[in-house]
């Protein structure tokens, strides 16, 4: 085995001990070794950060959840508190943030050269600064998801099938940011909805194991659509919604 091979491996190990914090620091060096990751290696650097990530983020909805309780309580002392606490998170969040999207700025994206390669690193990055605009009040993250998402998207409508797990995904994650980020609840719907009716009729033409990775995303589409209608009639509870 080579050293990329060793990296790779090691990967793996960390993933099913979970120690996801050791699996990023694997796949960095992965991508420093070669950053034209195959199939493998780019899904493994994806559960990577996302798992490192995802932590994080529901850390700082539950900091921000008990913040809001505080407040109306009137409890100033508390609240100073976790307002101080959240900075941790917070600088932690938009660490990993900041080192995935320079990873994907500097090497990923730069050396993809098929549409499905592109895509999925575009999403990725897109994905990355809408985690950050959750934390961060300003436009930069938002117009910098927007722009990657429009990206992934342009390259998505003429190189990948709509039945395509990536493309599904992109559709799904970009209506998500434009209803839960951007507020535009509209435009989020009609996006999942087009990417779900675009799909169904082509569903006919998969293969079994195509057809069982395409209607998976389907369903957090629709999922998704149903809570959706169901907020916007009764004024939205801030469910948690599905992403891929």
């Amino acid at each position: 085995m080579s050293g990329h091979d060793d990296l790779v491996f090691t990967s793996k190990l960390a993933e099913q001990a979970e120690r996801y914090d050791e699996m990023v620091s694997c796949m960095k060096s992965v991508v420093k070794s070669n950053p034209d990751l195959t199939v493998e290696e780019r899904n493994l650097l994806s559960v990577a950060y996302k798992n490192v990530i995802g932590s994080r983020r529901a850390s700082w909805r539950i900091i921000c959840s008990i913040e809001t309780r505080e407040q109306q309580k009137g409890n100033a002392q508390h609240v100073s508190i976790i307002q101080n606490y959240k900075k941790t998170i917070h600088k932690e969040l938009s660490g990993i943030c900041d080192d995935i999207i320079s990873l994907l700025d500097n090497s990923l994206i730069p050396a993809a050269v098929t549409g499905e390669a592109k895509v999925f690193f575009l999403k990725m990055k897109g994905d990355y600064h809408r985690y950050y605009a959750e934390i961060d009040a300003g436009d930069t993250q938002k117009t910098n998801a927007g722009d990657a998402y429009q990206k992934a998207t342009e390259i998505a409508t003429t190189t990948l099938a709509p039945t395509h797990p990536i493309r599904l995904g992109l559709a799904l994650n970009c209506s998500v940011f434009f209803y839960e980020i951007m507020h535009e609840s509209e435009k989020g719907c009609s996006m999942a909805k087009a990417a779900f009716d675009e799909a169904v009729t082509e569903l006919d033409s998969l293969d079994e194991e195509s057809y069982k990775e395409a209607t998976l995303i389907m369903q957090l589409l629709r999922d998704n659509l149903t809570l959706w209608t169901e907020d916007l009639q009764e004024g939205g509870d801030g469910t948690q919604v599905e992403e891929a």
